[in-house]
């Protein structure tokens, strides 16, 4: 057994007997199990097309529905290829429809930003 200070700052010094070892044993190994029950959050990306068509959208709104559920984030790409860029405001629209259908699952964390020939959004789940 040994005599360990619990609170040293108040007076007097509050002590107490105890098993040291066991005492940092057991503090180590809730420590560990803490560790493990930790989610970490991830970032799933998706990746699109302006003129995706219907079944193809609703398969990626499908598995953004799954991430949102898992408690990850989620990355959209918006690419556009060749004459594309001529109509962007077809991506523009997309987008605009993806956080409509994702409103009650999801928060916006970054509005829709260019880089370069993509477009970039990312959803958190609420």
């Amino acid at each position: 057994m040994d005599l360990v200070e619990i609170s040293p700052n108040v007076s007097p010094p509050v002590c107490k007997i105890m098993d040291y070892g066991k005492y940092k044993y057991s503090a180590q190994k809730k420590a560990a199990e803490a560790r493990k029950r930790q989610k970490t959050v991830e970032i799933k990306e998706i990746k699109l097309r302006p003129m995706i068509d219907d079944h193809d959208y609703d398969v990626k709104m499908r598995a953004m529905q799954r991430f949102f559920e898992e408690g990850d984030k989620v990355k959209i790409t918006l690419r556009y290829r060749g004459r594309e860029m001529a109509h962007q405001e077809i991506g523009t629209k997309l987008l605009d429809k993806i956080k409509s259908d994702v409103a009650e699952l999801a928060k916006v964390e970054q509005d829709a930003r260019f880089e370069g020939r993509q477009v970039v959004m990312v959803l958190a789940p609420r």
